[in-house]
């Protein structure tokens, strides 16, 4: 028992930490900026003020998680974001394939709580700080409403993954709310005042089934009228959660302080449309539906942007302009919504492409006149319209990684975050990110640490693809249908497919490449071939291209006919090859061309997208000679994922115990071996509501072995299913040699593997 004596006054419980960094935000983007700062040895506090991770991705407002692949719907191939955003999910995926928002959930939580050197504070809202004369942030006060303690934590680095940047504004950092007229940047797509400068929040609702008739009675403050949503037949019984992101609010209001003005009116909304559906008479599939959720936390799409020493703007995602520090990249479209949201008469996004994926410069991610505040997620540093594709969560998440491993090498260095800039220590930098997986376009990993360049390298077999078998459905070229093929300079295409004909019709047959060759928008025109066809099944069609490529890329082998025409596929699955279709995925875009009808600065070009699996076959052919493109040296090319090549090891087909090995003239001390496998990066993997077809991507071999010269086996795993194994050795060997061992997928789809690398140190 415990009995206090009345007294003038008491203390809240206070707590004071010390870490080398401080991360206030607890979305995707400061997740993951702690989690790669712990694991690269950093001390972090995590301060979250709410009581989960995750963000707009949470179960509190349950948007999916989306980056560069945008829904598998624009050009921007194998672009998933790699790192801890890639590994979360992967895992998401295995674990929870329907998208259940509460699995999700959870994931996030294990991954940070198993990081020893993170200290969570949930439900912990950041109030106050102070500052040192030279401007930098010496601490932050927080007060968690849970235990009703106050923590005070000072750090020499801060990251504000806030989404409204709480630390940043506190701390008289230079920011920017709302759009930048079209002349300050050059930007030709910056919006009119009339359309809006600022996307608005949206909340969601989930129902379900209660196998019995559900009345609904609104509260009185739900909107009575539904008229006054322009869009208001959109609204069915079928669609709910995150498919109906447009119902947004709050463009023309303050973003971060009218929050709660712009929280009700959603809710006016949603149980407005609510009683549209139960009680308008129009929906009687509704008649057992019932509420099962509806967010009370709105998903915030914009309010602050703060500065730093470059701004990122619209001709940087456009053109795809290359950057010294690059240290991420994004390849969501340039995606603005109109500020009246969903009362607008306008689309509820305007949505633009760029022909592949771009650069984000570091030089964004810190703040110019704080000199040790971080900045990642939404808040970076970016013109209205490059945030328009910069502030979608995968992405957010990748800038957070990149932070957390800058962060690391500031406090190794002993340096403020601007000091990353400097050549040397911006390649060591970039290293040490992709040494973690995280893919920087452009770059490869080149890493004098790493034994396995030094070995000389051989496979049980490498893949030649000379043919594809012809086992699987006909797919009708009601749309144009493709095949992205990898080729080296010296290549010339001399190719056979197979067609069933209905009717005489003409095939025209394109040879078409993109005009750089780290894009897959193939949008130049090699050569033609046109063909009348009689009808007749499984006729042969020809294709002896006489173009010779001038370097290593993808090739583009376009078809063009009718619903007359089918060409045959093959069940065969490749890692690095893909068929296309040319055809618009209303999702993110309103046409299968991209065409604006005034000069915004963006590109006119086509669509060409893969089909989800279980669609999707490639197309069966066989090729004069076959393309060499899956060799075992390939794992130590610095890239691991496919660009302009496969660049993976990839085993015959036939070969049903492939295995790689590395010899060294002399023997070599090893304690760690890193390696990296094909989990489709082409594969979005909405984290919510979505569905997938599959819970282990079919590419990812599903078992592997190391060994070392003796045989004796060092690392093993089955059941696998992640991007990346980091094997730690129980005690370094010395070995002459090391063997991988690797389990094929299914008699359909080859082993492969896209990196090898091997350290003395773990």
């Amino acid at each position: 028992m415990q009995i206090e004596s009345p007294v003038s006054h008491r203390e809240l419980q206070r707590v004071c930490l010390s870490p080398d960094l401080a991360v206030v935000g607890g979305g995707l983007s400061g997740a993951c900026c702690a989690i790669t700062a712990a694991r690269a040895g950093l001390k972090v506090v995590l301060v979250q003020d709410r009581p989960v991770l995750g963000g707009n991705a949470s179960s509190e407002v349950r948007l999916w998680i989306l980056g560069a692949t945008s829904h598998m719907g624009n050009n921007n191939r194998w672009a998933r974001e790699g790192g801890v955003i890639d590994e979360l999910l992967v895992e998401n995926t295995y674990r929870n394939r329907e998208g259940n928002p509460y699995i999700l959930d959870t994931i996030l939580l294990e991954k940070v709580v198993a990081e020893p050197n993170i200290t969570l504070l949930l439900n912990t809202a950041v109030f106050e700080l102070t500052k040192g004369e030279d401007d930098t942030i010496k601490s932050v006060r927080a007060f968690c409403s849970q235990n009703s303690t106050r923590y005070e934590i000072s750090a020499p680095l801060f990251c504000d993954a806030s989404g409204d940047g709480v630390v940043g504004f506190m701390a008289g950092a230079a920011f920017r709310m709302g759009a930048e007229a079209k002349d300050e940047f050059g930007e030709k797509f910056a919006p009119s005042k009339e359309y809006g400068e600022l996307l608005g929040h949206s909340l969601y609702f989930y129902s379900k089934d209660a196998g019995r008739p559900v009345k609904f009675t609104p509260p009185a403050y739900a909107l009575k009228d539904i008229t006054k949503i322009p869009r208001y037949r959109s609204f069915n019984a079928k669609d709910f959660g995150c498919r109906l992101w447009w119902v947004e609010y709050g463009g023309r209001l303050d973003t971060v302080h009218a929050t709660e003005d712009i929280k009700w009116e959603l809710w006016r909304v949603i149980y407005g449309v609510w009683n549209h559906i139960k009680n308008s008479g129009q929906f009687p599939e509704a008649e057992n539906l019932t509420l099962e959720w509806v967010g009370t936390i709105p998903g915030k799409r914009e309010s602050r942007r703060f500065e730093g020493d470059y701004i990122l703007r619209q001709q940087d995602v456009v053109e795809q302009r290359a950057h010294e520090d690059a240290v991420a990249f994004g390849g969501w479209s340039i995606d603005l919504h109109p500020a009246d949201g969903v009362f607008s008469e306008k689309p509820g996004c305007n949505q633009w492409h760029a022909k592949g994926v771009y650069q984000i410069p570091y030089r964004t991610l810190y703040s110019r006149n704080i000199p040790n505040l971080f900045l990642a997620g939404r808040i970076i540093s970016a013109t209205h319209v490059a945030f328009g594709s910069s502030r979608v969560m995968a992405t957010c998440a990748h800038i957070g990684q990149a932070v957390g491993l800058a962060a690391a090498e500031c406090r190794r260095a002993g340096v403020a975050p601007r000091a990353l800039t400097e050549p040397a220590r911006m390649r060591q930098l970039q290293r040490a990110l992709l040494r973690t997986g995280q893919h920087i376009p452009g770059l490869r990993l080149q890493d004098a640490e790493d034994l396995a360049p030094r070995a000389t390298l051989s496979a049980s077999s490498e893949f030649k693809l000379g043919a594809l078998a012809p086992d699987g459905p006909l797919v009708k070229l009601t749309d144009g249908w493709a095949m992205m093929l990898p080729v080296h300079a010296g290549t010339s295409l001399n190719l056979t497919l197979l067609a069933d004909v209905a009717a005489a019709a003409d095939l025209r047959v394109e040879l078409r490449q993109s005009d750089r060759a780290d894009n897959h928008t193939p949008n130049v025109t090699l050569e033609t071939i046109r063909l009348p066809l009689q009808p007749g099944a499984s006729q042969p069609l020809r294709l002896p291209f006489r173009h010779v490529f001038t370097d290593e890329r993808y090739a583009f082998v376009c078809f063009f006919g009718n619903g007359d025409i089918s060409l045959r596929c093959t069940e065969q699955r490749l890692t690095g090859v893909l068929s296309l279709c040319h055809t618009v995925n209303l999702a993110v875009a309103k046409s299968a061309v991209q065409q604006p009808t005034e000069d915004i600065g963006v590109d006119t070009f086509e669509f060409w997208q893969p089909k989800r699996r279980p669609a999707g076959h490639n197309l069966a052919l066989a090729l004069a000679q076959p393309l060499e493109c899956f060799g075992a040296a390939n794992v130590v090319n610095g890239v691991a994922r496919p660009t302009t090549q496969p660049n993976a090891w990839v085993a015959d087909l036939a070969d049903e115990r492939p295995a790689l090995t590395l010899r060294w003239s002399q023997p070599q001390t090893i304690a760690r071996v890193e390696l990296m496998f094909d989990t489709d990066y082409d594969h979005p993997m909405e984290s919510v509501l979505w569905g997938h077809p599959e819970d282990r991507m079919p590419f990812c071999v599903p078992a592997y072995r190391v060994l070392d010269e003796a045989g004796n086996v060092l690392a093993s795993a089955t059941g696998h299913y992640q991007t990346r194994a980091s094997l730690v050795l129980p005690q370094p060997v010395k070995t002459s040699a090391l063997r991988i061992e690797l389990e094929r997928p299914a008699a359909h789809i080859p082993a492969a593997l896209f990196e090898v690398r091997c350290y003395a140190s773990a």
